[in-house]
C-alpha cells in the first residue's frame, strides 16, 4: 500500500502540456488539474527497516511532492521494486532478510529504476561495490533530507538508460561521439586529439553516462576493451586514470572551456561522465 497521499507539486505547480518529462521527473496528470497543464509527482519507493528515520525522511519529501511508500525488509523491498510503479528507489545497505546489496544486484538485474544507497557504512569499499553492483549515486547516513532531495532529482534529470544513443561501437552521449570503429571522438563537431588508451577511456565514460566509476574498474575496463586481463590496481599510487582523464578534459576544453566539466570527479569514490543541470 502507498505510505502517503498524493500531492501536486507547490513549488513549480502545473506547466503547459508539452510533454510528459519535466527536468527529469515523471509527470502525470493531478486529479482536477485541467487539460491545458500537468502537474510533476514524483513517486519513491524507500527501503529502510529503521521505521522512525523513514518517516521522517518521506515526510520531508511529501512535503516536496512526492509520493512515497516505505517497504522495511529486502524481500519485500525487491517485489516492490520490480512492479514499475516507481520512479526512483532509496536503498538502505543493512536490512533483514536480503541486504541492501544483494537487493541492488537482484533489481538492477531485472529493471532500470534509477536506485540510491542510503548507508551507515562509511566506508569507500561498500560505496564502490554498490556503484559498480548497478546503484546510480549513495549519501551516507546521517544525512540532510534537503541533500537527499537534491540527490534525487539529480538522478531523476539523467536521461533514460544513461541517455546514450549506441550503434556498435559507436556512442553519442548529448553532443559528445565516441567511434571506437574509426577511431576518433568528437564534441560538437569538433575532433579531439586523443591516444588510444584515452581514446577507449572516454567510451567506457560515454558507456556509462550518468553512472559513477570508481577508478580501478575504469582502468579494468579499459583493459578488457584492448584484450588485456584485468589487473592490481591500487588507485593512492597508481595515478594513471587520472592523468589520461586530465588530458580528456584538456582535448575537450581546446576549443570550449565549458567542456571540461562535461567529466565530473566524484569524491572519494570515481569519475562520471554527464555534466548536471540545475
Amino acid at each position: 500500500m502507498v505510505d502517503g497521499p498524493i500531492r501536486p507539486l507547490r513549488r513549480q505547480a502545473v506547466f503547459p502540456a508539452r510533454g510528459r518529462v519535466y527536468a527529469g521527473f515523471t509527470a502525470h496528470q493531478a486529479p482536477g488539474c485541467s487539460t491545458t497543464g500537468i502537474v510533476v509527482i514524483v513517486r519513491i519507493l524507500l527501503v529502510e527497516d529503521d521505521r522512525r528515520l523513514a518517516e521522517h525522511t518521506a515526510e520531508y519529501l511529501r512535503g516536496h511532492d512526492a509520493q512515497v511508500e516505505i517497504v522495511e525488509d529486502g524481500d519485500n523491498g525487491l517485489a516492490r521494486a520490480c512492479s514499475g510503479q516507481h520512479d526512483i528507489v532509496l536503498l538502505d545497505l543493512m536490512l533483514p532478510a536480503k541486504d541492501g546489496l544483494t537487493l541492488c544486484k537482484q533489481l538492477r538485474a531485472a529493471s532500470n529504476v534509477p536506485i540510491i544507497m542510503l548507508t551507515a557504512r562509511g566506508d569507500e569499499v561498500d560505496r564502490v561495490v554498490g556503484l559498480e553492483l548497478g546503484a546510480d549515486d549513495y549519501l551516507a547516513k546521517p544525512f540532510s533530507p534537503r541533500e537527499l532531495l537534491a540527490r534525487i532529482r539529480a538522478v531523476l534529470r539523467r536521461p533514460p538508460g544513461g541517455r546514450v544513443e549506441s550503434k556498435g561501437e559507436r556512442i553519442q552521449v548529448a553532443d559528445l561521439v565516441v567511434d571506437r570503429d574509426r577511431r576518433i571522438a568528437e564534441y560538437r563537431g569538433r575532433g579531439l586529439e586523443l591516444t588510444g588508451f584515452q581514446l577507449d577511456l572516454l567510451w567506457v565514460l560515454a558507456r556509462s553516462a550518468g553512472r559513477v566509476l570508481s577508478r580501478e574498474q575504469i582502468y579494468n575496463e579499459v583493459r578488457r576493451l584492448r584484450g588485456d586481463p584485468p589487473a592490481g590496481f591500487d588507485p593512492s599510487v597508481d595515478r594513471s586514470v587520472d592523468v589520461h582523464l586530465s588530458k580528456i578534459r584538456a582535448a575537450l576544453g581546446a576549443g570550449d572551456p565549458g567542456a571540461t566539466t562535461l567529466i565530473r570527479t566524484v569524491r572519494g569514490v570515481g569519475y562520471v561522465l554527464g555534466a548536471e543541470t540545475s
